[in-house]
Parts: structure tokens; C-alpha cells; sequence
């Protein structure tokens, strides 16, 4: 089955501004070179860890959507359904990936879920434009930036 292009996701973009528009300079630990995490993997002293800018600007990002798992271990974010109320016939979902504890734009994974209600009442998948996933990074990254400045200015 052929999926048609669609439209931009309107109602995410609205959501993903007003979410950018209401981040603050919050405080953000002084050590710049400190990853957000570390954790013994429980094999020898190996540890896993992620940005912690990336980590935080994933989290303050997408803090308008209802959160199921974020493990900084594995550097995944996952995300429950969210209906916009000015869309109820459409939900969204996000994935984010943290890739690497570097502060760059292929450390960074988002991919976008999108379902549409058929008139029966069911949610059936429907096409994401794939711009989307590439501006929810770029604003992920753009705040990544802006906490790690933050934190080297101070």
C-alpha cells in the first residue's frame, strides 16, 4: 500500500514552538565535559553514557508530549500517543535516539509516529512527512547548543 504525501504535521510544530518558546536558561551543571549520565553496564568497568545537553534539550523539547520511558542508559526516549485537542482525528508519537556522548547532529535520532481516527473510531497509521523528524532534531540541537553555552558562560 502506497502511502499519500501528506501535509505538515501543524499541530506537533505548533506544540514543538510553544514548547521552545517556554524554555528558560534553567540552572545546568557547571562541568562541561561531564557526561548527564554514567552507569556501570555490569560487565568490568565499562559505562554507558549520553550528552547530557542532548539529553536535556531532548527532554525540554518534547515536554509538551506525555513521556513512557526515558532511559539514559541506552540514550532512548519514548514518548505515549498525544492528541492536539484543535486535531483530535490525528495523534502523534516520538522516538528519540542519543546515539553518542558527543554534541553533534548524527548522535541524534528522532523518528515521528503519526495515526489518523477512521470514521469507525480506530487509529490506523498514516504517512509522516519526513521533514518533521529532521526539524524536531534541529530544534533538539539548537537547545543542546543553547544549554551548553549556557553552562560556558557562566
Amino acid at each position: 500500500m502506497k502511502l499519500k504525501n501528506v501535509r505538515l504535521i501543524s499541530p506537533l510544530t505548533i506544540a514543538l514552538g510553544l514548547a521552545l518558546a517556554a524554555c528558560g536558561g534553567g540552572s545546568v551543571d557547571k562541568d562541561k565535559n561531564a557526561p548527564l549520565a554514567s552507569f556501570s553496564s555490569g560487565k568490568g568497568n565499562q559505562a554507558t553514557t549520553v550528552n547530557r545537553y542532548l539529553w536535556a534539550a531532548s527532554l525540554e523539547t518534547l515536554d509538551f508530549l506525555p513521556i513512557y520511558s526515558a532511559d539514559p542508559i541506552s540514550g532512548l526516549i519514548i514518548s505515549e500517543w498525544y492528541v492536539n485537542p484543535e486535531s483530535p482525528a490525528e495523534r502523534f508519537k516520538t522516538t528519540v535516539y542519543i546515539l553518542d556522548s558527543a554534541l553533534r547532529a548524527d548522535a541524534l535520532r528522532v523518528s515521528v509516529f503519526r495515526q489518523e481516527r477512521s470514521l469507525d473510531g480506530l487509529w490506523i497509521d498514516a504517512a509522516v512527512n519526513p521533514a518533521t523528524g529532521r526539524e524536531i532534531e534541529n530544534a533538539i540541537l539548537t537547545r543542546a547548543r543553547q544549554l551548553r553555552l549556557n553552562v560556558i558562560d557562566d
